[in-house]
C-alpha cells in the first residue's frame, strides 16, 4: 500500500482570492465543516491580520472542534503570526517569495534578507508550539541552489514542511517530478505541492510532485484560485486513487455536494465538461453509447456513485447509433423496431444539425410521434 497523502485545502484562502469571489461568514464556516466531514487533513482558513469578519470566521471554525488541523496564512513577520495565534489556529503557513524576480521587484530586498525574515517568523511561531508550513512563493522560478538553502534554513528553524509553489503555473509534470525528487533527496523535510493552472497543468503537476516524493498537496474545491485557479481537490484525489493507486482516505461520495455548495457560494458555475464533477462526466453520446450499454467500464474508470451520484446519461445527437436510439426508448418504456430506429435516426440527425445540439427527451419523443403519424 502506497503512503497516505496529506490533503491541505485552501478554498477559504487561495480560493477566495479568485477575482470577484467573497465568501460570507456562514459560508466559510459551512465549507470548513464539509471539508472536515469528507476527511481533509488540514484546512487553510484565511489571513487573520486582515481583521474584521476574517478573524471572526476563523475563530468560529477553530471553535467548531473539527478533526482537521486549522491553518492560517501569514507573511514572515511577527505581527502576522501574533494575529494568527490570537485566533487559536494550531498551524500557520509562513509565506515569502524566493525567486529573483520577486525578491527584486516585489520585495526590493536580498536573498539573505528573505531567509532572515523567514527564520525569524518560524522561530517565533515555533515558540508557541504551532505546526509550521513555510511557503516558497514562485519556487518554480527560484534558483535551485538558493531554494535548497531556503529549505534547509526553514527546517533548522523548526518548520515542519516546505510548500513548493508553482505560483505562475509554468511547470510541466516531467520537470516537476525531477525538481521535487532532487529537493527531497537534498533536504530531509516534508514537501507540499501548491500548483496553479495557468497552462492547464495544475492537477498533473501536483500528482507528479507526489509521485516524486511530496507528502502533502494543496488543493481547492472546483480548482478555485487566482488567475486560472489551483489544483482541484476532486481531481487530485481521484487521480491519486485511480492513476497512481495511492491510498485516499477522503469520502469521495460527497464531492458533488461539496462542489455544488462551493459553486453557489462563490457564484462560479462548474462547467459541464469539468473533470470529475462536471455534469457531462458520465454523459455519453454518439458511438460511445453502445459500449456503455454493454459495459459501463468501457468508457468509465469509476462508478458515478463514487463521486456523489452524478447520473449516467445517454444523449441522442448527430453521432448516435440506432442501437443507442432503441436503448433510449427502452428508458421510456417503448420498444421500437430496427427499421423504425434506422428511419428515425435520419430525422434525429437532421434535427440536431439544424439546432446545433443534442435533443432533449421531449424533443426526441415528439420527433418519434411525428414519424409515426407520417408513416401510418
Amino acid at each position: 500500500m502506497k503512503r497516505k497523502i496529506i490533503f491541505v485545502d485552501s478554498t477559504l484562502r487561495d480560493g477566495e482570492e479568485t477575482a470577484g469571489v467573497v465568501f460570507a461568514l456562514r459560508e466559510k464556516v459551512q465549507i470548513a465543516k464539509m471539508l472536515d466531514e469528507i476527511g481533509v487533513d488540514q484546512i487553510e482558513v484565511g489571513i487573520p491580520v486582515m481583521g474584521g469578519d476574517e478573524v471572526e470566521a476563523i475563530k468560529q471554525i477553530v471553535n467548531s472542534n473539527h478533526r482537521a488541523s486549522i491553518m492560517a496564512w501569514n507573511r514572515p513577520n511577527i505581527e502576522d503570526v501574533e494575529a494568527s495565534i490570537r485566533t487559536g489556529v494550531d498551524a500557520v503557513a509562513i509565506s515569502i517569495p524566493t525567486s529573483n524576480i520577486h525578491i527584486a521587484s516585489k520585495l526590493s530586498t536580498t536573498p539573505n534578507q528573505v531567509i532572515h525574515d523567514m527564520v525569524g517568523a518560524v522561530g517565533y511561531a515555533k515558540g508557541y508550539g504551532l505546526y509550521i508550513s513555510v511557503s516558497a512563493e514562485d519556487a518554480s522560478r527560484t534558483d535551485f541552489d538558493f531554494l535548497l538553502r531556503f529549505a534547509k534554513a526553514a527546517k533548522d528553524a523548526g518548520a515542519d514542511r516546505l510548500r513548493y509553489c508553482d505560483t505562475v503555473g509554468l511547470l510541466d509534470p516531467i520537470t516537476t517530478y525531477e525538481r521535487i525528487k532532487a529537493l527531497r533527496e537534498a533536504v530531509d523535510i516534508d514537501v507540499e505541492m501548491h500548483t496553479h493552472n495557468n497552462f492547464g497543468m495544475a492537477t498533473a503537476n501536483a500528482v507528479a510532485g507526489i509521485a516524486a516524493g511530496a507528502t502533502h498537496v494543496n488543493v481547492t474545491v472546483n480548482g478555485l484560485g487566482e488567475r486560472a485557479g489551483n489544483a482541484a481537490l476532486e481531481e487530485v484525489a481521484m487521480a491519486l486513487k485511480y492513476v497512481l493507486d495511492y491510498k485516499v482516505s477522503l469520502n469521495t461520495t460527497r464531492f458533488m455536494e461539496l462542489s455544488d455548495y462551493v459553486a453557489q457560494a462563490s457564484n462560479r458555475e462548474v462547467p459541464a465538461w469539468k473533470a470529475i464533477v462536471g455534469a457531462n462526466m458520465f454523459t455519453h453520446s454518439g458511438r460511445y453509447s453502445d459500449g456503455i450499454q454493454r459495459n459501463p467500464h468501457s468508457y468509465e474508470i469509476f462508478d458515478p456513485k463514487e463521486v456523489g451520484g452524478l447520473a449516467r446519461q445517454i444523449i441522442i445527437g448527430k453521432h448516435s447509433s440506432s442501437a443507442a436510439l432503441k436503448q433510449k426508448f427502452r428508458e421510456y418504456g417503448t420498444e421500437i423496431s430496427d427499421d423504425d430506429a434506422n428511419n428515425l435516426l435520419t430525422k434525429v440527425r437532421e434535427a440536431t444539425i439544424s439546432m446545433k445540439r443534442s435533443l432533449f427527451d421531449k424533443e426526441l419523443i415528439l420527433l418519434y410521434e411525428e414519424y409515426l403519424s407520417a408513416n401510418k
